[in-house]
């Protein structure tokens, strides 16, 4: 029986008249309405025919969470007075609502309302493009741009366009910023009509509650212990404050598990609700208190989609998590953030769905004008392998083709398609091999599908497809850090994350082709390791491991740490003091690697799980198997490489023959006679690394070199430029002869830089001819002296006692006459005296000074009254008598 009741109060009913007459006409709309309004239930019921108004269409909604299709799809049964099913009771009208998400379906030939998570929509566009008996499709929370969403979006707009242009299309959005997407589902023929309904929003206060010392900021995923425990002392006061249920937000099962711990003891029932948590879990907070306080600690699951009943309090601690990718070291992880204001009003939105409420907000309202508007949405910071690959089974590699709101990063998708080509999954046109379309089928990340594929042969597809379910469904950090202590103890748990991924486990057996679990059947060979003995438990999460992951293999070089095939460290939690990131006992997120790890004394490890704080050196690892040498070769094939290498190694050659996987060094022995091209390379290298330095510059050298430099500067081109970056820029121009018979740093310490620089002159126009002239090294004074020039500065600088210049008029010039030579005088002894750059105005107006102050210091030298007319001279009055 319907509850007509229920339906009569969600304020999105008064937008349907305007919903219906958008789909009837251009085929699309967006539709905005707050949270609580009914766009997940109502909607979807009414565009079905259900609710009594309108012809009768199939529906499928869309939701970005497996809790939220879950839920929203109960909701709607229950409003139809149903339950979710397969229409087993057809005598009782049930089975119209149902879903279906991944490893679970509950929908049958009488289903007129499927919810589906993303994921699972995208996997039938790929098998059915079409969407045979799809009516409506209903993209819901829009705003939060999950990858899968707008992927799934671009597909349905191109089968719109090209298949099914019948297809009526919703984008529901819990926000008003419902321009873009109105432009995407319009296309060609303007703007899609933008549906807005007014929700019912009861008042809600904001409580500023920041710490009152401050506490560091997020680091990778970590959170700053005091931080948590402010929250769980926030979370006290508002219910000492506050009546009704009250809902925090926290950014991920670690901190929610150590916030429930410091809020043990108090007057109230403590929920927990994550993606991992348990299905009844999540149908008792959705089901209201039943008169007991509560307390709903969450993830940012519950910002939207879900409505918590009796919630009038939120705490939000203002953090989230959110995908990173570290494209260079091939690691992607959830990074801790601070939340968005979208997300915080979303957040505080929660506290007055059903009467007034409060918000407690973790953070100075001084900090709250500096956070993001919006979140980033995941095109732009994820991994971008598995859209890669659903872009290369749609036909359009490039995904130029395709109707997003945010273009993929170049560089993002370009290392999503070497990993995709290195995986065989797509061709070397990118287009999706048999291969990759059957890895896009098992509903993994591609990574994850070849070590599927590939370890099953080996390991047997049933323990193939239990190693993969772990990596699917990570689990949680109480299992360790030592993935096949992990598994065991998966395989024998009875907590709710053992009980999902065993049936995750049979869902990959299935699909891959194996039996649906149990034991005996499957065991696998060795693949040539064992000789046809069937693999350890050890050696296949291992396997499995490096498959899914090789450049992450990693060879130890200390005690808990571990340099990876990418070139990047990794360390176990014992060791990550020294890496940069710290370890704290007890810490949200430490759980792990401790000194007791089974991974400690490991030789190798392949590296499942790892992470890499903003300003750490090394990784983190999470979670990781034990393997050999043997089998981490096996799994990266590609970084195998064995070869002569010839480089710059402090401070010297070193020539070796190496083998390597990847930047780990295998095997090393020295080389006689290398390569004379890879020793030229080498030497190159080591100069353009160390300097000039490493050559011989006599003064001489040193001298040609800065009147090169002068020319350069005054007359330019054709006249060399001597800078060193100039230099180390054309250095096997200059360097080229000494270089070919260079072998270590000494026979670079040996070459005079003078000669070789010469080598740049302009002979080939014959300009080289005049550089003498333009920059001489000398020039003659008058009384017969050749003075070096110091082109050292800004300005070349002649240094000559005065007395040699006597009778001199004017400045010596250079450059051609562009450039005077500035005039050091200097006295008898060689002190500076004056310095000038127009010598007649000096014996005109400086000399007399000079003569009067120097010629009682040194009475033996010539003074005379008129220098201009005076006889030069390097030497004292009485041996001019006497000569």
């Amino acid at each position: 029986m319907i509850r007509r009741d229920a339906l009569g109060q969600l304020p999105v009913r008064t937008a349907l008249p305007a919903l219906r007459a958008a789909l009837d006409g251009p085929g699309s709309a967006v539709l905005c309405a707050p949270p609580g309004t009914g766009k997940t239930t109502l909607v979807p019921l009414d565009l079905a025919g259900l609710t009594g108004e309108g012809p009768v269409r199939r529906v499928l909604v869309a939701e970005p969470r497996r809790m939220a299709a879950r839920a929203a799809a109960r909701r709607m049964a229950w409003l139809l007075g149903e339950e979710v099913g397969t229409g087993a009771a057809p005598a009782q009208g049930w089975g119209r609502v149902g879903y279906t998400v991944r490893g679970e379906r509950r929908s049958g030939p009488r289903t007129a309302v499927e919810v589906v998570t993303t994921g699972v929509l995208l996997q039938r566009l790929q098998r059915d493009p079409e969407l045979a008996g799809v009516d409506v499709v209903v993209l819901d929370e829009c705003h939060e741009r999950h990858l899968d969403a707008d992927t799934s979006a671009a597909f349905l707009l191109d089968v719109r366009e090209t298949l099914r242009p019948e297809l009526r299309l919703v984008a529901a959005s819990a926000t008003t910023d419902a321009e873009g997407w109105a432009r995407l589902l319009g296309g060609a023929e303007g703007a899609a009509p933008v549906v807005e309904a007014a929700g019912v929003s009861h008042p809600v206060e904001v409580v500023w509650a920041p710490p009152e010392r401050p506490v560091r900021p997020p680091h990778g995923t970590r959170v700053d212990p005091a931080l948590l425990t402010h929250v769980a002392g926030v979370v006290r006061r508002a219910l000492r404050e506050r009546t009704g249920d009250v809902l925090c937000f926290l950014p991920g099962v670690g901190e929610i598990g150590r916030v429930a711990g410091e809020l043990a003891g108090v007057d109230a029932e403590v929920l927990q609700v994550h993606g991992r948590a348990p299905a009844a879990v999540q149908d008792a907070v959705l089901a209201g208190g039943n008169g007991v306080r509560r307390v709903v600690l969450a993830t940012s699951v519950a910002e939207s989609s879900l409505t918590v009943p009796g919630v009038r309090v939120v705490v939000d601690s203002g953090l989230a998590r959110v995908p990173r990718t570290d494209h260079a070291r091939g690691l992607s992880a959830l990074t801790t953030v601070r939340a968005s204001r979208a997300a915080a009003r979303q957040r505080a939105g929660r506290a007055g769905r059903e009467a007034p409420g409060a918000v407690y907000r973790c953070w100075p309202e001084g900090e709250d004008g500096r956070l993001p508007a919006f979140p980033d949405p995941e095109i732009r910071v994820a991994d971008l392998t598995a859209f890669a690959l659903q872009a290369a089974c749609w036909g359009d590699p490039a995904a130029d083709g395709l109707a997003l709101l945010d273009a993929p990063p170049a560089g993002a998708l370009a290392a999503a398609r070497e990993v995709l080509t290195a995986i065989g999954a797509v061709d070397g046109d990118g287009r999706a091999t048999e291969r990759g379309v059957r890895m896009a089928r098992l509903g993994l990340h591609p990574r994850l599908a070849r070590a599927l594929l590939d370890g099953a042969p080996e390991a047997g597809v049933r323990r193939a497809a239990e190693v993969v379910a772990l990596l699917s469904e990570e689990p949680p950090r109480a299992y360790g850090d030592d993935l096949a202590a992990a598994w065991r103890t998966a395989r024998r748990g009875g907590d709710a994350y053992g009980a999902r991924w065993r049936q995750e486990a049979r869902r990959l057996a299935s699909a891959a082709g194996g039996p649906r679990g149990g034991a005996g059947v499957d065991t696998g060979a060795g693949g040539g390791r064992g000789a046809g003995q069937p693999l350890s438990d050890d050696a296949v999460a291992g396997l499995v491991a490096a498959l899914a992951f090789p450049e992450r293999v990693a060879r130890a070089r200390g005690a808990g740490s571990y340099l990876m095939a990418s070139g990047t460290g990794a360390e176990l939690a014992g060791a990550g003091a020294q890496a940069g990131w710290g370890h704290r006992p007890g810490s949200a997120g430490s759980a792990g690697a401790g000194d007791g790890s089974g991974l400690r004394d490991a030789p190798w490890l392949a590296v499942a799980v790892a992470d890499r704080p903003v300003a750490a050196a090394s990784a983190r690892v999470r979670l990781a198997a034990v393997i050999d040498e043997e089998t981490a070769c096996a799994a990266a094939p590609a970084l195998y490489a064995s070869g002569e290498e010839v480089r710059w190694s402090d401070g010297d050659v070193v020539a070796r023959r190496v083998t390597r996987l990847g930047a780990i060094e295998l095997a090393a022995r020295p080389l006689t006679a290398p390569d004379p091209v890879l020793l030229r390379d080498a030497v190159v290298s080591g100069l353009r690394r160390e300097g000039l330095g490493l050559l011989r510059w006599p003064a001489a050298a040193a001298s040609l070199r800065q009147r090169m430099a002068f020319v350069h500067r005054e007359l330019g081109a054709p006249w060399p430029d001597v800078s060193d970056a100039a230099l180390l820029e054309s250095v096997e121009e200059w360097l080229g002869v000494e270089l070919g018979r260079a072998r270590r740093r000494a026979d670079l310490e040996r070459i005079d830089a003078g000669q070789a620089l010469a080598r740049l002159l302009p002979w080939a126009s014959g300009d080289a001819v005049r550089f003498d002239e333009l920059a001489p090294e000398r020039i003659e004074v008058p009384s017969g002296s050749r003075v070096r020039v110091d082109y050292g500065g800004a300005q070349p600088v002649l240094a000559v006692k005065l007395q040699e210049l006597f009778g001199w008029q004017e400045s010596p010039r250079v450059a051609g006459g562009r450039v005077p030579v500035l005039v050091h005088l200097l006295s008898p002894a060689g002190r500076p005296a004056a310095v000038t750059a127009d010598l007649a105005s000096f014996w005109r107006d400086g000399y007399r000074s000079v003569r009067a102050e120097l010629r009682g210091r040194y009475p033996k030298h010539p003074w005379p009254e008129d220098p201009s007319a005076a006889e030069p001279t390097r030497h004292t009055s009485a041996r001019l008598k006497g000569g």
